[in-house]
């Protein structure tokens, strides 16, 4: 896709306005800040076909988890009033009522790890009144509102500090934060290949959180976790919105059944509970072919093609359209996208775009990632590489990358060489139709979405320099780029990757 085509159809969102903290919540996360505690405000915390919000919760990995409620309460209100222990607080040492919150977390917690829950703690934040109009308030106030339980509005940090420090430190080593708020805030969890979870950037969680309006864009570095929080926006507008349509496109079919395939490990790990039939993955060339069923049109089968009679007519498939790897895809299609989603919102992920409402800064490449060069034969050299990772890691931890035709030479050779029948990698293909156990031999169009340790590049300077790039990224552990010519490729390859 042509670049300055991309900017011309930008044009920035106006942000949602976004109402300042209270002075207590913004003191709040500057203790947060000071001792590396984690402050999460207005929350959901979603349970099988359930939400339930949770205005304040702060987690202290040596105590527990801390939840706030907020009162707007003056002193006009309270100064000629009694309160009594509502009915369920009747056998409760706790006289601030969280019961349903407390509960909620505890189910939730223990569904998903078959464990207790974590110590929790009950706090009350009084934005209205200060610590003399507290003690002027009727005795039963102080017998089931305790004083070292409620945060005042003058109430200085350093007694901040002293209040959350009243609740004792954890008997036993808690779990990390991840795996706490992990568990109980699914939208922000990204469920990583061991099935440990990792906690969502701000980044991401901004995006998560925030609302599509029309048309916007995502601007994403490279192995930045935008296919996993793609799936979380889904999951969480769909717990937002039961009857929402939601599209997410990709570029393979292959691509098409990873992502489906992440999707329902998510929704089995989260317990939650959605219509996943409103959740559409497809291609671009299986939306096209949708429409021209809709119109009774002969589909496309070889090369997307955008037909003019699908620029005339309207076709409402979902309320969302989620686009990953829109710099892809060509121009005609993007326009296509614009046209079909006119009235209703579109997201565009692309890598380039500058200036968008939402942008990942951050990467999660391999720091220990070793990217190796050889000037050597790439049959011969290609064949040995593969052989010596065979006897340390699984077959389908490997992956070779290079042109269509080397491809094919390369599955005689290593079959008779090496005595390992490798796949040959189809993205037009299923995923259930391709057996991913053993070595995976693909071209440099065939690897989008896929997850892979160790990846050996061939055919290097017939290869267009993003799409190296691209592969080199994909490894989590090793890269052996093997060329027997020098040229432009290979030395923009060593400057960007020999030195680190």
């Amino acid at each position: 896709m042509k670049l300055s085509f991309f900017n011309s159809l930008f044009a920035k969102s106006n942000k949602p306005l976004v109402m300042p903290d209270s002075i207590l919540v913004k003191k709040l996360k500057i203790v947060a800040s000071e001792n590396s505690l984690f402050l999460y405000n207005n929350v959901n915390i979603y349970h099988h076909a359930n939400s339930y919000n949770i205005p304040l919760m702060l987690l202290d990995l040596s105590r527990g988890i801390y939840l706030f409620e907020k009162k707007e309460w003056s002193y006009d209100d309270l100064k000629n009033s009694t309160i009594e222990k509502a009915e369920k607080q009747n056998n409760s040492i706790d006289t601030l009522s969280y019961q349903n919150r407390q509960t909620i977390i505890n189910q939730k917690f223990n569904e998903i790890t078959h464990h207790d829950s974590v110590p929790i703690f009950n706090y009350l934040l009084m934005e209205n009144i200060n610590i003399d109009q507290y003690e002027h308030l009727n005795e039963s106030f102080k017998e089931l509102l305790p004083r070292n339980r409620i945060i005042f509005n003058d109430s200085s940090i350093e007694e901040i500090i002293e209040k959350l420090e009243y609740s004792e430190l954890s008997k036993s080593s808690l779990p990390s934060q991840d795996e706490i708020l992990g568990n109980l805030l699914i939208q922000y969890a990204i469920l990583c290949e061991d099935s440990s979870l990792k906690l969502c950037t701000q980044e991401q969680m901004n995006f998560i959180d925030d609302e599509i309006f029309g048309f916007e864009i995502l601007q994403a570095k490279e192995a930045s976790g935008v296919s996993n929080t793609l799936l979380l926006k889904a999951i969480l507008e769909k717990l937002k919105h039961k009857d929402k349509k939601i599209l997410i496109i990709k570029p393979s079919r292959l691509a098409c059944d990873i992502l489906k395939k992440k999707l329902l490990e998510i929704i089995e790990h989260a317990i939650v509970e959605i219509d996943l039939t409103s959740i559409f993955v497809l291609t671009p060339m299986e939306l096209v072919n949708m429409h021209l069923q809709k119109l009774k049109k002969e589909p496309i089968k070889d090369e997307l093609f955008i037909d003019d009679i699908l620029m005339t007519k309207k076709f409402h498939l979902a309320e969302l359209v989620l686009c990953d790897d829109s710099n892809l895809y060509t121009d005609e299609f993007i326009n296509y996208l614009l046209h079909i989603q006119n009235d209703r919102d579109l997201l565009l992920v692309n890598s380039v775009i500058k200036d968008p409402r939402h942008v990942y800064r951050k990467t999660f490449l391999e720091e220990s990632k070793t990217v190796s060069f050889y000037n050597a034969n790439q049959y011969a050299k290609a064949l040995q590489t593969v052989s010596k990772l065979l006897k340390s890691v699984p077959a389908k931890e490997i992956m070779v990358v290079s042109s269509h035709a080397t491809k094919e030479n390369l599955h005689e050779d290593m079959t008779f060489y090496i005595n390992h029948k490798p796949l040959l990698l189809d993205s037009s293909q299923n995923l259930v139709d391709q057996k991913m156990d053993s070595v995976m031999l693909s071209t440099y169009d065939d690897i989008i979405s896929l997850d892979v340790k160790h990846i050996v590049l061939l055919d290097i300077c017939s290869t267009d320099l993003s799409k190296l790039n691209y592969a080199v990224n994909l490894a989590k552990r090793s890269v052996s780029i093997i060329y027997e010519q020098e040229c432009q490729a290979i030395n923009e390859l060593k400057d960007t990757y020999e030195n680190n």
